[in-house]
């Protein structure tokens, strides 16, 4: 009985940690979309400004 408890709480643990590490990943996904999309808006506007001083 007692090895039953301790596998639950490792699996118990290990979910945990999992759900973690993808909660993470997601945020860090969100952060290089945003950045990718100012990047590209940051882009247009250089070429915008450099197209009425030509």
């Amino acid at each position: 009985m007692h090895l039953l408890h301790e596998d639950l709480a490792r699996a118990q643990i290990h979910e945990r940690v999992n759900t973690t590490k993808e909660g993470r990943r997601a945020a860090q996904l969100v952060r290089a979309r945003r950045l990718s999309r100012k990047a590209q808006e940051a882009a247009i506007r250089a070429r915008l400004i450099r197209a009425r001083f030509n």
